[in-house]
């Protein structure tokens, strides 16, 4: 192989642009033109202008074929971020984000990710996962991911939190999965994590809360059966929804039978939402999301 048809074979670069910002003329120009000038290659952009907020949104996947850092392009970048009044970030599109998992006491979400992360489904990084049982502890082990034991009551919930918090800060965890995690989160965590963690909920959201709620979906005679997943906010379930799956279901499906037609929803659902997030393609939209897939 001569060095020519070597150094063609060397992959570039990827990197991923999005933004939001007040919708006006010259954005898309302003953007491609940087791009152009930094020597930098467009491989995938998507837009979308919200003309009930006014706002756009923006995503491009681009290449660099000569040497640059993310630093670089942020720095190069900021005027016209400013010039645009843009919230916007650069990210290396060839890294894997580094998630933490968070579980109770019902385990399908939780090994549906690990095997997805294991099979490369998922362009993730696992960094660790917290409960507040330990019915999980050798699941995980088996997968070479951390397993952390936070037991939560109501006198030591402050302190739990405070622990979850020194694992995200302490493993550079971008995103936090609550992959049926049982606990209700404090105002102050939900904020201190806003944008970056996500739930799943059985149903359409809001329906059948409480304890049960396949067996009062089955008391209803549904047809349905769905999950959402959806940002983390200080209202309860009712953040920005990334991502619904459901499954039609018949009068003669027991509840034993909704609950296992539910956790397949749930995981499907929420694996899309983290598959998402984690190659930034969700924009927030006010209390809804924007999601170039």
């Amino acid at each position: 192989m001569n060095e020519q048809s070597t150094s063609a074979a060397v992959p570039a670069d990827q990197y991923v642009l999005t933004l939001s910002c007040p919708d006006r003329k010259g954005i898309v120009h302003a953007v491609s033109s940087y791009l152009f000038m930094t020597g930098c290659n467009i491989e995938d952009s998507q837009q979308f202008g919200d003309h009930d907020t006014g706002l756009f949104f923006m995503r491009v996947h681009f290449s660099a074929d000569a040497p640059v850092t993310v630093d670089k392009l942020r720095a190069s970048f900021a005027a016209i971020g400013d010039s645009f009044q843009m919230d916007w970030q650069i990210h290396r599109g060839d890294q894997k984000m580094r998630i933490l998992l968070m579980v109770s006491k019902f385990g399908h979400c939780l090994n549906d990710l690990l095997f997805r992360a294991r099979t490369g489904a998922l362009p993730v990084e696992i960094a660790g996962v917290v409960s507040n049982h330990t019915d999980f502890a050798e699941l995980v082990a088996s997968y070479n991911v951390p397993f952390h034991h936070i037991p939560v009551t109501k006198d030591t919930k402050a302190d739990a939190e405070a622990q979850l918090l020194g694992i995200v800060r302490d493993e550079g965890v971008e995103l936090v999965v609550l992959a049926r995690y049982m606990q209700v989160l404090s105002d102050d965590l939900c904020k201190a994590l806003s944008g970056r963690i996500i739930n799943i909920h059985h149903s359409f959201l809001p329906s059948f809360k409480g304890a049960k709620p396949y067996h009062q979906a089955h008391a209803r005679g549904v047809k349905l059966i769905g999950a959402t997943a959806h940002y983390v906010t200080a209202d309860l379930d009712e953040g920005p929804i990334i991502e619904q799956e459901v499954e039609r279901v018949g009068h003669d499906v027991t509840p034993e039978g909704l609950v296992a037609i539910g956790r397949d929803v749930e995981c499907q659902a929420l694996a899309r939402a983290v598959k998402w997030h984690a190659e930034r393609r969700i924009l927030l939209n006010g209390r809804r999301t924007v999601i170039f897939a």
